[in-house]
């Protein structure tokens, strides 16, 4: 299992994944929520006999002044290391661009595209697919599309054979 984060200033979005990279629990919440989440362990299968791995987007500073909001996401980001007890990778905006699009000139959309692209080519809907016949990205939004990217970018630098 891995728990991949997107940190923001007073939510965040998070996807649980499984062997199979499939999304098994994601959502985008309050990071008090999330918090909370992670002290109570309700990301955690016990007794499932897989390792978990943790992975949260850490902020990278590329010469740029930024605001107190950035400052708020690096708060949060250590009460979410704090909460989770256990070891964390941090994944850089830089390595999902490099991973998942083999350029640093990539967004947002670039990094969505090439996920539907690995997994779901050829699906309708963004690979979501409908409510009647839900394929691998089925209730997928904005930043949640941007956890996954930082739990498959840790899968494919950490644990792809």
């Amino acid at each position: 299992m891995i728990l991949a984060i997107d940190p923001g200033s007073t939510e965040s979005a998070y996807v649980v994944v499984d062997k199979d990279l499939k999304p098994k629990i994601f959502g985008k919440v309050k990071n008090e929520d999330l918090l909370e989440d992670l002290k109570m362990d309700r990301f955690i299968e016990k007794d499932n006999g897989e390792q978990d791995h943790f992975v949260i987007e850490m902020i990278a500073s590329y010469g740029m002044a930024v605001g107190a909001t950035v400052f708020d996401t690096c708060v949060w980001i250590g009460r979410f290391i704090e909460a989770i007890d256990d070891e964390v990778t941090y994944i850089y905006r830089k390595d999902e661009k490099i991973n998942l699009c083999h350029s640093m000139k990539a967004n947002d959309s670039n990094i969505t595209q090439a996920l539907i692209d690995r997994f779901a080519p050829g699906v309708r809907n963004k690979g979501k697919g409908t409510k009647k016949e839900p394929e691998w990205f089925y209730g997928f939004k904005k930043d949640i599309w941007q956890a996954y990217a930082v739990g498959i970018t840790y899968y494919d630098m950490n644990l792809k054979k």
